[in-house]
């Protein structure tokens, strides 16, 4: 992948200030994306940022800016570890490929196969979906669907593979795009079941090891071992809100890895070289490069995105990574968002490029860096992605606050619950998601679930028989909203159902019942 690892990342820190030649045509002005980055983090008011660029054997940008936990001067560079998020989805199409060059899976083997536990909506689905079909998010469920049933839980991987069956279709098998995790927690449970190691151990022995990605970890539990740790951050409307690391285990193989700019641009290099470490070893051949980077499921272009870019003819996804054309090349890229971390990589084969970008916050700085990247490489028509987007983002922010603000706001004035506070208390269950219990504590009620311990909440009456639903531990990804109590013609407390405004975790897929 790299020639020396070390010597390149000193040399690349060395002319990162300096205009580096991005091809025989174009010239690739390193320090004015330095001057543009720090206004970004200003503009932005986000507490660190970090870059790498690579092209061909060069890491010619590598740098912090801002600091690792807002109020302090400890200094983002590029050694400072962030979540990567969902790029470690990469990470887990390149094992499964790696295997399936040993003969050990094949790409069109049945899941069942090597999960007998694994179910779907249909039956139908469940004994035809492939191994491909896991990583290019076209398995008819939704997007985001389920989240909730790894997102903070106790459940196993396991046990999560044995909830799914209830979650509701929402395209068509093979052919509806619906960006969804709990099948990369599947495929991280084949690549354990074929391997003979845990998807951690797999990644770190086979894959991180060889690239000498040093610093780089597979859990939040191995942080305490480390130095020169990002926070996470919240990014709220007033400000950014520092967080405690959230576990994320048993969807490891869903966004698990834990790594810096500098160890990233390895694992790019190994990307653009397609699977050739820098010794001549290979981690996986070009034919399992072209793979990965062949679209396997289409994606419909918006409106939107029509007119932003127009120069964008397909999108796609292949196998862990997304896939356009932007002005006439190829682009592979992908997103991660983890609770107060943003990250992005982005490649360009044919022009030997790549970037990533980690923050320890929750905008949309990371795409903006990597396309104005792109334009200076690219050249023809130059946006101001940061103002465009920037504006797009907070218009965002105040739709959800708005959101937010109408579930925990009262309809009705001068309202009484329909029952005494005693008559909602109980147990409550859902097929896939566990009991709840409801307590009354000092004439007040509180919601708390057996899977999560942090999602304990106390329920405020806004009217009627709905409640206020106030969170007890601080979320990156919801903040407030409500719970409304069914009663039926004898007045008996049936059930209840959830309104937590959000974009990510679907609260509306839990369907509590009361246990009697």
């Amino acid at each position: 992948m790299r020639r020396c690892p070390l010597c390149f990342l000193v040399i690349g820190m060395i002319l990162r200030l300096t205009p580096i030649a991005a091809t025989s045509e174009e010239m690739l002005s390193v320090s004015a994306i330095d001057v543009y980055l720090a206004k970004a983090v200003e503009d932005w008011q986000v507490p660190g940022l970090a870059v790498a660029i690579v092209q061909a054997d060069r890491v010619i940008f590598s740098k912090g800016f801002g600091v690792r936990e807002t109020g302090t001067d400890n200094l983002v560079d590029e050694n400072t570890l962030f979540a990567i998020a969902s790029n470690t989805k990469a990470f887990s199409a390149a094992a499964l490929a790696m295997l399936v060059e040993e003969g050990k899976v094949d790409w069109d083997d049945p899941v069942t196969k090597y999960l007998p536990h694994f179910r779907l909506y249909d039956r139908y689905v469940t004994e035809d979906i492939r191994i491909r079909d896991l990583l290019c998010h076209r398995s008819g469920l939704g997007k985001f669907s389920g989240d909730l049933l790894w997102y903070g839980t106790s459940y196993s991987p396991d046990q999560i593979l044995k909830r799914m069956e209830h979650l509701p279709q929402a395209g068509r098998f093979g052919r509806s795009y619906h960006y969804n995790n709990l099948m990369y927690v599947a495929a991280g449970e084949v690549i354990a079941k074929v391997s003979g190691l845990s998807w951690g151990e797999f990644i770190q022995t086979r894959i991180l090891a060889p690239l000498e990605m040093s610093r780089t970890v597979t859990s939040t539990r191995r942080l305490g071992e480390c130095e020169n740790v990002a926070v996470p951050h919240k990014t709220a409307t007033k400000g950014n809100i520092a967080l405690p690391w959230y576990n994320w285990d048993n969807a490891a193989a869903v966004g698990g890895i834990i790594s810096s700019t500098a160890d990233m641009t390895h694992w790019i290099q190994l990307q653009l070289r397609h699977g050739n470490v820098a010794d001549g070893v290979r981690l996986f051949s070009e034919e399992s490069s072209r793979e990965m980077w062949r679209p396997h499921t289409l994606i419909e272009i918006s409106d939107k995105s029509r007119k932003r870019f127009p120069s964008t003819h397909f999108l796609a996804y292949g196998l862990g990574w997304g896939m356009r054309d932007y002005k006439g090349h190829k682009i592979l890229s992908h997103g991660g968002g983890y609770d107060g971390m943003y990250s992005r990589v982005v490649l360009v084969p044919e022009k030997d490029l790549g970037i990533v970008v980690l923050t320890n916050s929750m905008t949309s700085l990371p795409s903006v860096v990597c396309k104005h990247v792109l334009d200076q490489v690219l050249g023809g028509k130059q946006t101001d992605w940061s103002q465009l987007m920037l504006a797009d983002f907070k218009e965002d922010r105040e739709k959800y606050d708005q959101r937010v603000a109408e579930a925990v706001t009262p309809r009705l004035a001068n309202t009484s619950p329909s029952l005494p506070l005693e008559q909602f208390a109980g147990i409550y269950r859902d097929v896939m998601f566990a009991d709840v219990t409801v307590e009354v504590i000092d004439e007040k009620m509180v919601l708390r679930f057996a899977i999560n311990n942090d999602l304990v909440a106390d329920l405020i009456h806004m009217h009627l028989d709905t409640f206020e639903v106030r969170w007890r531990h601080e979320f990156a990804w919801f903040d407030g909203g409500n719970v409304q109590f069914r009663l039926d013609n004898k007045t008996n407390v049936t059930g209840f159902e959830l309104d937590i405004p959000n974009d990510d975790l679907w609260f509306h897929e839990m369907h509590f019942k009361r246990v009697p």
